[in-house]
């Protein structure tokens, strides 16, 4: 498949790029990219990668890898394949914007995008209940862990004064001894803790297994629930060695490991299994982050690499064995060994790499947490119970690991499966399986060389010169972590041994804390605040009618104008009118009227109503010529016709209105109308109060000045505006054309579930007369109906397609120096597209051309954010433009700008915009014919 290809290509050349970095982050060293965003503010792009960023980016761009080898094989060809490699290229590149973020405020944005695909994957069989609901609650949970998170870094900067990573890192002093410290420590562990589903927000990881297994194993292993401990790493150095952080640090993480490993033993289901296992495992790596100790910062990281790999490996091989029988419950799977046996072999290792079994990298990890569990840290309770709780939690992890391979590959042949004969998958869906397994056994065999000069150079970017000394040796004599090793493993052997004959039968869930659930929990919260709470709000505020809603936002509109200018204290002065012109004042007084009669007609003469609307535009487009304006008049003239057009469409599924519903106004009706009157007035003289003292206000000349004289020596332009808007305030058009697109696909997903009335789904009256013409001539299509009753306009319209393309590319050309641009020329090749729709109608003119409008705005934003992007390899600002006049043959010297091409991704992306809602409503007729057709069939049967 074309997708898993491109999607493996893009994942391994991330890693080759991450892999060259290497020999610059060795020793301390870090790399940094800053782009100027709003220095002013303290916010940069910043990226910034040390010895602890590349280690965790290897894991994510290696692991991924993987995953999109094994999703290759995984994946039936039946489902949706791009866009789950789409899905999972952006959550993959969301944990790297989170691992490389050199400023705190951009790692939030990226630590929400890793929820938002993180939301997509798990939901990506959006048929399956279980996988909508597993994903709105891990969204519920990390969003709102996120959004405490953001107010966290918001304090970390206020109390630094800086949001930039290194400066935070080195002020651990000033932020410790800060009054803001608690509230900035409780905040960021909300985030961190709900992200790697720490207790008590362990309860959404396990239903997130709704997922395809590929997305389980990546979210497990490397991305999304590693992003909580990540931080936890990162913050290290600023936050760690207080009171309060060992204990609501420590707290958290012993509950987690015990909880965790306790629920894992009792699950039925493989992938259960696995996910409180990972639950478990990160409680781990927090209780040691708890601890304040260096060597123990030491045991976490190393314990992430190697709970990555074998984590990974075994999601992968219960994704086989599901993929192979047909089910994941382990009461109905047994023997699979002599139908799976590498499968089985490799599942054997990773699972007793789980259990911390010797010679593998898990038990190297695991013996630096006992030691470090044995040693004083705080002198608490905590400190004295943690060598138990850790040997107990060690021997849950060894019980299920044996519970995982002795239930799934021992014992008689399967009689239940769906798919009664199981075999070995495809080479290479085994492949990364092989891979992630055989690094286990290098690194628990030989780690100082394996992985030890990758481990230090991520544990000295994060502790600096406080770096202790630690061996990697497989043999450190007879200590009391290796008697802790030992127990565990025979305690967890013998625990499983007494419970095996009670797991084969039991429900479930654990036996003593089944019903104590924090999925009920949650459920329970979120009725109590969308039933009640939201509900009361919706009854007070909320309806169904659209001008209640409109009231609320005009008047906030006006609020937010208004309160502003009086909060500054702003100053005005006279105005000095110098006379008006009786020609104008006749235009605006025309005006008025035409605006006074639209309010009239608008509720039952709604066609009447639309003309005098597009009288008022015309109105202001004649204004903006009067006050030497030319680019807003085009800009408004072109508005005026592709707006009207598209209402004037969809006036035609609106329900009809007589004028005998006038009589039916009640008193209520009446004075509704007078208070949104009134509400319009009030509005319409604080909008004229807005502008007057904005144009009164003393501003200096130069912000003017600035313009006019560098629009050409900068910008390469004398259309000042036109420069303006693509060059010195290029950011502003960017985030203007965004919204557009993003209005456009609202408003096509609104209308594809729009139904018009029923008193509106009856042909028109002309095409009814045209059809008594047409009845005995079945072959001609509905365009050439449309045709027929407008044979003139249509022939007229269809001519003017290709005058109105070379109009529309003379405007984008001009525009840089001359009343123009992307923008209007977006708009006039959309009235090409409209005017073609209108002469022959949605299947004549579908027939004819290939539009794709989706494609014209994917590739008008994609144009314009890389044109932005280009300035940065030359060492500029995000979107700084560059222009030169360039020699063609033939036509002699031409000026060309970079900003060109960005106003061609404004032109294209106006353009896809404009005709997906033009295809929307021109749709309509096709679906109202569909159903006319089944009603009509539904009739002969009957």
């Amino acid at each position: 498949m074309l997708p898993s290809w491109v999607a493996g290509a893009t994942a391994l050349l991330s890693l080759l790029i991450i892999a060259a970095f290497y020999p610059s982050v060795t020793d301390g060293g870090v790399l940094r990219f800053e782009g100027t965003w709003l220095p002013q503010l303290g916010l940069n792009f910043t990226l910034r990668m040390d010895g602890f960023a590349w280690l965790f980016s290897m894991l994510i761009a290696g692991i991924g890898f993987l995953v999109v080898v094994y999703a290759r094989y995984y994946m039936s060809e039946d489902d949706p394949v791009p866009r789950f490699f789409s899905f999972l290229l952006a959550f993959m590149g969301a944990m790297l914007g989170i691992v490389i973020s050199g400023n705190v405020i951009l790692l939030s944005v990226f630590w929400e995008l890793t929820s938002i695909f993180s939301f997509l994957l798990i939901s990506y069989w959006h048929n399956n209940a279980a996988a909508r609901d597993g994903a709105r609650m891990a969204l519920t949970i990390t969003g709102i862990g996120g959004f405490c998170l953001l107010i966290g870094l918001l304090l970390l900067g206020n109390i630094v004064g800086s949001y930039d990573l290194d400066k935070i890192l080195a002020a651990g002093d000033v932020i410790r001894g800060h009054s803001l410290y608690v509230p900035a420590l409780v905040f960021i562990l909300l985030g961190a803790l709900t992200k790697s589903a720490q207790f008590p927000f362990h309860f959404w990881l396990p239903n997130a297994m709704a997922a395809p297994t590929p997305v389980s194993a990546f979210l497990h292993s490397a991305t999304m629930v590693k992003a909580g401990v990540f931080l936890l790493v990162r913050f290290w150095p600023a936050l760690s060695g207080t009171y309060e952080w060992f204990y609501l640090v420590g707290l958290a993480g012993i509950i987690t490991l015990v909880l965790g490993a306790y629920f894992a033993m009792f699950q039925q289901d493989l992938k259960g299994l696995l996910a409180y296992s990972t639950i478990s495992h990160l409680g781990l790596i927090t209780t040691l982050l708890s601890l304040g100790s260096p060597l123990a910062t030491v045991a976490a990281i190393f314990h992430m690499v190697n709970h990555a790999t074998f984590k990974a490996s075994l999601f992968m091989a219960a994704g086989i064995i599901d993929h192979e029988t047909g089910t994941r419950d382990m009461r109905r799977l047994s023997g699979l060994f002599r139908y799976l046996p590498i499968t089985g072999t490799l599942a054997m290792v990773a699972s007793a790499a789980m259990a911390g079994v010797p010679l593998l990298n898990g038990f190297l990890s695991k013996e630096m947490f006992f030691a470090e569990a044995v040693e004083t840290h705080a002198d608490s309770i905590l400190d004295r119970i943690l060598p138990y709780v850790a040997t107990l939690a060690s021997a849950f992890s060894v019980a299920y690991s044996l519970r995982f391979i002795h239930t799934v590959f021992f014992g008689p042949p399967p009689t239940d499966l769906p798919k009664p004969k199981p075999h070995e998958p495809p080479r290479w869906m085994r492949f990364p399986i092989d891979l992630l397994v055989v690094a286990c056994l290098i690194v628990g065999i030989i780690p100082a060389i394996s992985i030890g000069p990758f481990l230090h150079t991520a544990v000295v970017s994060v502790l600096g010169p406080e770096t202790p000394e630690y061996s990697l040796s497989i043999w450190h004599g007879v200590n009391l972590p290796l008697i802790m090793s030992a127990i565990a493993l025979g305690g967890g052997t013998l625990l499983y041994l007494s419970l095996r004959k009670y797991l084969a039968t039991c429900e479930d869930g654990p036996p003593i804390l089944r019903n104590l659930k924090g999925q009920r929990i949650f459920e329970r919260i979120l009725v109590e605040v969308s039933w009640r709470w939201a509900r009361t709000l919706e009854r007070r505020f909320g309806t169904r009618n659209l001008q209640p809603q409109l009231r609320w936002v005009v008047a906030t509109g006006f609020l937010a104008g208004l309160l502003p200018l009086y909060l500054s204290g702003f100053e005005t002065r006279e105005i000095a009118f110098s006379g008006i012109d009786p020609a104008f004042a006749a235009i605006w007084l025309l005006g008025i009227c035409l605006a006074f009669g639209t309010a009239y007609l608008a509720k039952y003469h709604r066609l009447a109503a639309l003309v005098m609307l597009g009288g008022v535009g015309l109105i202001v487009c004649i204004t903006f010529v009067w006050l030497s304006a030319p680019d807003l008049a085009i800009t408004q003239l072109l508005v005026e016709i592709v707006t009207t057009v598209l209402i004037l469409l969809g006036l035609r599924w609106l329900p009809k209105r007589t004028e005998g519903m006038v009589e039916a106004i009640s008193l209520r009706a009446r004075f509704r109308r007078f208070r949104d009157l009134a509400l319009a007035v009030v509005c319409g003289i604080g909008m004229t109060f807005i502008a007057y003292a904005v144009m009164t206000m003393p501003v200096p000349d130069a912000i003017a000045n600035y313009f006019l004289e560098n629009a050409y020596s900068q910008g390469g332009g004398r259309n000042v505006v036109n420069v303006i808007l693509v060059d010195f305030r290029g950011f502003d058009t960017l985030g203007e054309i965004a919204v557009l697109g993003v209005v456009a696909l609202t408003v096509f997903a609104l209308l594809r579930r729009f139904r018009p009335a029923d008193d509106s789904m009856d042909l028109p009256e002309q095409q009814r007369i045209q059809n008594r013409f047409d009845e005995d001539r079945p072959e001609r299509s509905a365009g050439d109906t449309v045709r027929d009753y407008l044979l003139v306009p249509s022939v007229i319209m269809t001519w003017l397609f290709p005058v109105i393309i070379t109009f529309a590319v003379y405007i984008f050309m001009r525009g840089h120096d001359m009343p123009g641009g992307g923008f209007s020329a977006g708009l006039t090749l959309s009235i090409a597209f409209l005017l073609q729709y209108l002469a022959g109608g949605t299947r004549w003119a579908e027939d004819r051309l290939r539009i794709l409008p989706l494609r014209w705005m994917g590739a008008g934003l994609l144009t314009a954010v890389s044109t932005g992007i280009g300035a940065w390899f030359f060492g500029y600002p995000f979107l700084t433009s560059h222009f030169q006049y360039v020699e063609l043959s033939l036509i002699g010297k031409m000026p060309a700008a970079t900003a060109l091409l960005f106003d061609f991704g404004v032109f294209s992306l106006v353009v896809g915009s404009t005709v997906l809602i033009l295809v929307a409503l021109a749709h309509q007729s096709i679906r109202i014919n569909r159903l006319r057709a089944i009603d009509a069939a539904r009739t002969e049967e009957g």
